[in-house]
């Protein structure tokens, strides 16, 4: 996850291209100015505004786009979003008490994938991608990547990456971009957002399938699938590192197969950063606060009793 500030200038600028054809700046114009009212608004229709935006959660929460996305159709690329995000979400609890009420999806032509932490106070998510022309799969792959981490509270101003357990958190988003590339695949197949489209679904298998085996190759030669204790205790150094990093990607694929034998898991994911200093902690307390966040949040533990288990770490 990458982190920035970008001018208002530049927003509204970006802004301005797309109104056109996605038809987004009235709406975008009302949110942003309501949002500014914040806890001070007393006039009914203000009131009855921001009641209405505080309904969002981040499975309704409207999508906005921007940036250069060349030939592409922003509708086309909109139905994709859609879908992605409701394979990740469809059937998940969304336990946060820290969710957005809109996301921009931006498309850059160059840099990685990254949520920009902009500091305005605003209550939207900004995910930022880099994708070729009409290259749904990676689009889907990048997107639900970044939606892990909204998912994960990590889109506010105070978001920053920070080790020792950064590497935790791209991992189990990662795993939620797998999961939700799965359900989009199968759902792709059997009703494509684009007429006579259903065998884009096999290429979006295909597409997750080389992922899956590039980190299943990583997970064998680290000895992660042998002996995971050993593994975090003999690699911790490297494994630390924040980012999605070597030994983040092999960890992804066992965090998917918990997700999959147990799909409450996944609601774990907003229960996370809800603490001081977030993934700046050891990793026992990481694992202590989080399970005290589920239990806030009344949300499974599943994920957090189970990773703690397999890593040898204790939540003290």
């Amino acid at each position: 996850m990458k982190v920035g500030n970008i001018p208002e200038s530049k927003v509204m600028t970006r802004r301005g291209l797309l109104a056109g054809v996605a038809g987004s700046a009235p709406f975008v114009s009302n949110l942003e100015t309501l949002t500014h009212f914040g806890r001070s608004a007393t006039k009914p229709a203000e009131a009855a505004a921001l009641s209405s935006l505080r309904s969002y959660t981040l499975r309704s929460a409207p999508i906005e786009l921007a940036g250069d996305w060349g030939r592409m159709l922003p509708r086309s690329a909109d139905l994709v979003l859609e879908r992605m995000r409701h394979a990740c979400l469809d059937g998940v609890r969304l336990v946060s008490d820290h969710q957005p009420t809109k996301l921009r999806v931006e498309e850059h032509t160059a840099g990685p994938p990254s949520i920009w932490l902009h500091p305005d106070g605003n209550s939207m998510a900004w995910i930022i991608v880099d994708i070729g022309e009409r290259d749904w799969s990676k689009l889907a792959y990048q997107f639900g990547h970044e939606l892990g981490h909204v998912t994960a509270n990590s889109w506010q101003a105070d978001a920053k990456p920070a080790p020792p357990c950064q590497w935790l958190e791209e991992a189990m988003v990662e795993a939620f971009s797998l999961r939700g590339l799965a359900l989009l695949a199968k759902g792709w197949k059997a009703d494509p957002p684009f007429a006579g489209d259903n065998a884009f679904g096999d290429a979006i298998a295909e597409y997750r399938d080389n992922i899956v085996n590039h980190y299943r190759a990583l997970a064998d030669s680290q000895g992660l699938t042998r002996d995971a204790p050993a593994w975090f205790a003999d690699h911790r150094s490297e494994i630390e590192i924040p980012g999605l990093n070597p030994f983040a990607q092999a960890m992804s694929l066992t965090i998917l197969g918990e997700y999959e034998q147990a799909p409450e898991s996944v609601e774990a994911l907003g229960t996370l950063n809800r603490w001081p200093k977030r993934t700046a902690v050891p990793a026992s307390q990481y694992f202590r606060r989080w399970k005290e966040s589920c239990a806030e949040l009344q949300a499974s533990p599943q994920l957090p009793n189970r990773l703690s288990e397999l890593l040898g770490i204790s939540a003290r």
